[in-house]
């Protein structure tokens, strides 16, 4: 038992089980409702995990030109210079956060039929929010990796009769970007239907999946921006308001507001998912992982956008300085700030979908009604509303709002990817007199997908490397 159950830990990062089919209390994962409802509690524990309290993040926005990155990690500086080594700790520990986190999703899946004391309806529930959570540990993966492998098996034990399954998920080959995009899509589907209602923000809900659905359709290799849309349009025809106070998204006061679609619960520190996310990034202990940056700065004071740079960024005196700052006014990432385990962060918001929704617009040509989303969102915090003329406009005006709105909510590196800017806009990115950063040159089209880990490769043939490894 503890073999079997080390291994699900370890799921994709282990040696193949070899004992005979031997059994978990005669096959049986998943007794009763009380082990269900612990097996349920462990996949919102994934959100406890480095890759979602900190890698997230630091992939987000310190790979971006939102922030530098800060701190004094030489793997995570691998991450903002575009140097990434297949060696690299840092990326062998996201690879191995994201898989273990849809093992856990995975033993639910499949087996939380066998509880005997548990109603169909909350069955059903369960298997919808471990598939929501499952989606999104894929897409995690497949938007840093490319091409990457779809799990969807808990592997307890291997005997004859199911030795070629079993070797397929403890050994797997990275499959195309396609069917991994494919994969996703069925489980926000199965979400769809058998997830809790929205009412519940703090977990994997139904329309969380619609709007985790337009963000897919929209990164795929080929977006549908008709589908990109139409799961848009049921997100913000689903009930849910901007908040008139930008600062009420992240003051810990208003946590499950009308703007939230899914937010991950920091509950303290005894609860599945003690946030200590918000030491990585304020505090003047150390120094902290993503420094706002000059563009960041610089795009809140053109706009006159004095709410939304309040709320996303503070500022201390110090006991360091650097390249880009001074030591007198330091500024740290803002959105964070509760240090009691307490701090909640979103998966999904309005604004985000309102602006998704306005790149959809301006991706099919309608450039007046994508820009009518874009000032939604800018009214809000009291800025003025913006017209562009081309496509093209539009498109660069989408994401320096979308740079604005959801700063520090780890969305900037996969956005200037799905846009198409990521090479043109990081190679520029400068530092605090205004020069080019000298790595900013590494970036190139290899560089936006990661290596697979060098000890995934060694330990599975079955695994091949991306180009410029």
């Amino acid at each position: 038992m503890v073999l079997f159950f080390s291994s699900c830990s370890n799921y994709l990062d282990t040696e193949p089980i070899t004992e005979e089919a031997t059994s978990l209390n005669n096959g049986i994962v998943i007794q009763d409702a009380a082990a269900a409802e612990s097996r349920m509690n462990a996949v919102y524990g994934t959100f406890g995990s480095g890759y979602w309290q900190l890698d997230y993040f630091l992939i987000g926005d310190g790979q971006s030109d939102n922030a530098y990155m800060g701190a004094d990690n030489p793997a995570i500086f691998q991450y903002e210079t575009y140097q990434m080594l297949s060696t690299n700790s840092q990326m062998k520990g996201d690879w191995n956060d994201l898989y273990n986190n849809i093992n856990t999703c995975n033993i639910v899946i499949n087996y939380v039929d066998q509880a005997t004391d548990l109603s169909t309806t909350r069955k059903n529930e369960m298997i919808g929010e471990a598939s929501l959570i499952r989606a999104l540990n894929h897409f995690q993966a497949v938007q840093l990796w490319g091409d990457c492998p779809i799990a969807k098996e808990a592997i307890f034990s291997i005997s004859s009769a199911n030795f070629d399954s079993a070797f397929n998920e403890l050994f797997p080959a990275r499959k195309p970007i396609d069917e991994v995009y494919a994969q996703i899509i069925a489980d926000c589907q199965v979400a769809i239907e058998k997830a809790p209602a929205a009412s519940n923000k703090f977990k994997a809900n139904k329309m969380a999946a619609n709007a985790l659905l337009a963000k897919v359709y929209a990164t795929m290799p080929n977006p549908d921006w008709t589908k990109v849309n139409q799961y848009c349009d049921v997100v913000i025809g689903g009930g849910y308001t901007l908040l008139p106070t930008f600062d009420h998204l992240f003051d810990s006061a208003h946590e499950g507001n009308a703007e939230s679609i899914w937010e991950i619960n920091g509950d303290g520190w005894s609860s599945p998912i003690g946030a200590w996310s918000t030491f990585m990034f304020l505090g003047t202990d150390w120094k902290k992982f993503n420094a706002p940056s000059h563009t960041l700065i610089q795009s809140f004071t053109s706009n006159g956008d004095t709410q939304r740079l309040t709320s996303t960024v503070t500022r201390e005196n110090v006991g360091w300085s650097d390249a880009y700052w001074s030591s007198t006014n330091y500024p740290f990432a803002y959105k964070m700030r509760d240090t009691d385990g307490k701090q909640n962060y979103y998966i999904a918001r309005l604004a985000d979908i309102l602006l998704l929704k306005a790149e959809a617009l301006a991706s099919t040509g309608d450039v007046a009604g994508a820009m009518t989303q874009v000032n939604r969102v800018r009214a809000r915090v009291g800025i003025a509303a913006i017209t562009v003329a081309t496509q093209s406009d539009a498109v660069n005006a989408i994401l320096q709002e979308r740079l604005m709105e959801l700063a520090f909510e780890g969305d900037r590196w996969f956005d200037l990817k799905r846009m198409g800017k990521a090479i043109e806009l990081l190679s520029q990115q400068k530092d605090g007199n205004g020069n080019v950063l000298p790595f900013a040159s590494n970036i190139n089209q290899n560089r936006l997908l990661w290596p697979i880990p060098q000890d995934k490769l060694d330990a599975n043939g079955q695994l091949v490397q991306n180009p410029g490894y």
